[in-house]
């Protein structure tokens, strides 16, 4: 913004005449009247000489004259000589221009009288050195005008003061105090003094910064600092100790006592003391009153200074200990819990010296060792190690104290329970810091080994788990339209027909197909079971009959039942499927005959057991029993009995799927089985099933099992939605058949294109398969299902009912492939009725 000052300027200036002023002035008045002096005498004497007929009076006249001149040269030489010798304007003259500030001297006018070079040098670039120049200086700054102004207005009425200036010049900024002092005795005269305070401001200011940050220090700091007087007052009091006591510190300052604030204050001690004894230092573990009456575990470093005059003044650091000594205890608690860890590791840990004497160890390392009695103090840790390893171990253990690099490996642990098998184990060393010793970790590999082999095992399960649940899904379609065309051919071609045996062994053999793929089904766990609370001791009643016809007669069969047996929750036909494939293994290890007992019992564990590669938590269990008198099982092949089609039989007479199947089952139950043979004396296997109670029973999904109907015929309209062509076109054929209104689609995209041509109103069941390439079934579901809410579904699926878990609810049903003509319409019927 700029102002423009020139009628200020004019309000302060009557003339436009600049007055010259000081010493050089002086001396310029005095020439000038000298000179006019003379101009005057000379002129009269010019005068005679060019004009005769002047008469003596005339000369006398022009002698007055001389006269005159020779005085005033006289006067003008004895001023010349006063202003010439006058110390006291050198001495005014040296102390303006020496000044530090810019110096200007004005009279009522305005006019210059007096400015020093600061001033000149002040008013450089800007214009000649004036009062005018000094307000255009400031014409940048906002109201600078109206400032100076009043800085003038007071000097006239004998005030001095001044006022703080900021402006750029030259890319610069600075900040100058501009002063206007009257001059005594000299009314109107003005004395401005101009000076550049800008480092003088940035100074102060830092200080001042410092100032506030040392304040904020003190008053935030995490301590707490005090002072008392003599009567334990408080003197000083920082922020962070008025709010510890929750009060202002106006509040303490002046009026509040130290002991008023100290929960167990000193007895018989002086007011402002912190302790009996008092002293010059006075330190001190103690509770004050905080705020709301909360005590604060403080710890208080105080000096007590006394002066002279009986006065004393008090200094003090409280520190709020309440975290250390959760940290203190927090610590106690930290060694505790290592020296717990120490003992209670599962890693074998032992701190050995130089000379592999062992110091100390834990619980792990002598379990290792199967040590039950007796200590290791100070015996040879290499005593404990197979002897042909005992030099490699000491050269590794020298090489690593000498250059503390150690590459971890394994040595052999000798057991002392007179085992003749050796514990494999990996060392790992470390050295101590400050010290000799050395700190070795043994792992013991066993188990890591085990679990290895296991791991291995496990993802060749999964990976051909998942292959038979992929193979198992395509052949349950191939097989449900082999099946469905079969139960059509069966229809037209009745016993009698030439080709009634024919159709009648491709259907048999798809049965046996379909037991195949339930086979691998149950072996990847992805069958579909209807688990409900049973007896035990009624499933084998029940099944024993089959198992007798299965055995055959050279083979004794024993069924024991246990007392007080608890229920199970299983699927009954996956259980007979188990007993069933148990006894026939059975039956072909013990080819001259043998005895097969079956056993119940109740069983509990406390803790966990190992069950093969499961664990088996503590619980209690039903537990099933079914043992013989055969061949038994060598070791190499124990291991792999549950390995899918793995068999020790001749080509042709079995799948290796029958032990898988069982397994597979038994875990999808939530059960357990363990295996004990002896070769030559037989095998046992035995299964744990957790105990169910009847409140267990799930509740049964609504026709899910369809009852026997005996008109299947009807005349609902069904949208089939199914993206196998063999299976669409038995369903459809099947269904329409029977009378219904079929539309079939083979997609979920083109059953919605054709919802779109058709009142859905009109649809009275939606039939879909699950896995679809284009949209699923369930997908599909629900984007009908926000048009008709009400609308039954039957999921049709190769895979198993749990997969569709999440999408089953009211009005929705699910037939699992490869299903027969007479179950499909059973099924419809049931649902169109339901």
């Amino acid at each position: 913004m700029s102002i423009d000052h020139h009628d200020f300027i004019k309000s302060q200036h009557s003339s436009p005449k600049t007055v010259i002023v000081g010493k050089k002035g002086m001396y310029r008045r005095i020439g000038v009247l000298l000179l006019f002096v003379l101009a005057l005498g000379g002129g009269g004497v010019y005068g005679h000489g060019l004009f005769p007929e002047i008469t003596d009076n005339t000369i006398l006249l022009s002698i007055f004259i001389l006269s005159l001149i020779l005085v005033s040269i006289l006067f003008t030489l004895a001023l010349f000589r006063f202003f010439r010798s006058s110390p006291l304007d050198e001495i005014l003259q040296k102390v303006i221009e020496g000044s530090r500030g810019a110096r200007l001297v004005v009279d009522p006018l305005g006019n210059m009288i007096y400015a020093n070079q600061n001033f000149d040098t002040f008013c450089q670039d800007v214009g000649e050195p004036s009062f005018y120049t000094l307000v255009k200086v400031f014409e940048s700054t906002p109201e600078s005008g109206a400032h100076i102004s009043k800085l003038m207005d007071d000097a006239c009425r004998g005030l001095t003061n001044s006022i703080f200036l900021s402006v750029t010049r030259k890319t610069t900024s600075y900040i100058y105090r501009v002063m206007a002092q009257p001059i005594p005795d000299w009314a109107g005269h003005i004395h401005w003094r101009i000076d550049d305070v800008t480092s003088e401001r940035h100074t102060r200011r830092i200080e001042q910064e410092e100032r506030d940050k040392l304040i904020d220090f003190t008053d935030n700091a995490p301590v707490g600092f005090f002072s008392t007087d003599e009567e334990g007052r408080f003197v000083f009091v920082n922020a962070t100790l008025s709010r510890w006591f929750g009060k202002n510190i106006e509040d303490l300052i002046g009026s509040a006592q130290i002991h008023h604030y100290m929960i167990t204050p000193p007895v018989e001690a002086q007011p402002y003391d912190i302790i009996g004894k008092g002293g010059e230092r006075q330190m001190i573990q103690t509770e004050l009153k905080g705020a709301r009456g909360v005590p604060i575990l403080v710890s208080i470093n105080q000096t007590v200074v006394k002066y002279d005059d009986g006065t004393v003044r008090t200094r003090g650091i409280v520190h709020d200990i309440r975290a250390e000594q959760k940290m203190q205890s927090a610590l106690d608690a930290s060694e505790n819990r290592f020296e717990r860890f120490f003992e209670e590791a599962p890693l074998a840990i032992v701190f050995i010296d130089q000379d592999f004497k062992i110091q100390t160890h834990n619980h792990a390392f002598k379990n290792m060792i199967l040590l039950t009695s007796g200590s290791l103090q100070n015996r040879d840790f290499s005593r404990y190690i197979v002897e042909e390893e005992r030099q490699d171990f000491h050269t590794n253990l020298k090489t690593f104290a000498q250059k503390e690099s150690f590459a971890p490996f394994e040595v052999h642990l000798i057991p002392q329970d007179e085992s003749d098998t050796p514990l494999s184990v990996r060392i790992f060393a470390r050295k101590l810091a400050n010290s000799e010793n050395i700190v070795l970790y043994c792992l013991d590999l066993t188990q890591q080994k085990n679990l290895e082999e296991q791991f291995a095992q496990s993802q060749k399960m999964q990976a051909v788990g998942q292959l038979a649940g992929g193979i198992a899904h395509d052949f349950n379609n191939l097989l449900t339209a082999i099946i469905g065309f079969c139960d059509l051919l069966l229809l037209r071609h009745k016993p009698g027909d030439p080709s009634f045996a024919d159709i009648t062994q491709i259907q048999q053999n798809s049965n046996r197909a379909a037991n195949l793929v339930r086979q691998l089904l149950a072996f990847s766990r992805q069958q579909t079971l209807r688990p409900e609370v049973q007896d035990l001791a009624d499933i084998l009643t029940e099944v024993s009959h089959l198992i007798r016809r299965l055995i055959g007669t050279n083979i004794e069969l024993n069924l024991t039942h246990g007392d007080d047996l608890g229920l199970i929750k299983v699927d009954v036909n996956q259980m007979e499927q188990v007993l069933v494939n148990l006894a026939v293994n059975a039956r072909d290890a013990m080819e001259d005959g043998g005895i097969l007992n079956i056993e119940t019992s109740m069983f509990t564990n406390k803790k966990p057991m190992p069950m093969g590669e499961d664990k088996m938590p503590a619980g209690t269990w039903i537990k099933l029993d079914v043992s013989d008198t055969g061949t038994g099982i060598p070791d190499k092949i124990l291991k792999r009995i549950f390995d899918p089609f793995f068999t020790t039989k001749d080509v042709g007479q079995g799948t290796g799927l029958g032990l898988a199947t069982v397994h597979g089952i038994i875990r999808q139950t939530e059960g357990f089985l363990q295996v004990n043979s002896t070769v030559g004396k037989g095998t046992r296997f035995s299964i744990y099933f957790p105990e169910a109670s009847p409140e267990d029973s799930p509740e049964k999904i609504e026709h899910t099992k369809p009852t026997e109907a005996k008109d299947l015929t009807g005349s609902a309209r069904i949208l089939l939605v199914e993206d196998e062509d063999p299976v669409r076109l038995f369903s459809t054929r099947a269904l329409t058949n029977k009378g219904y209104d079929v539309l079939e689609a083979n997609g979920g995209a083109t059953a919605l294109d054709l919802l779109d041509k058709v009142d859905l109103s009109s649809i009275d069941l939606l039939i879909t398969d699950v896995m679809m390439p284009d949209m699923d079934g369930p997908t599909l579901a629900q984007k009908i299902r926000k048009k008709r809410p009400d609308l039954k579904i039957i999921f049709m699926s190769g895979y198993t009912e749990e997969k569709l878990k999440e999408h089953m609810g009211e009005n929705i049903w699910f037939l699992a492939k490869p299903f027969t003509l007479k179950v499909l319409a059973e099924t419809v019927k049931e649902v169109i009725e339901a």
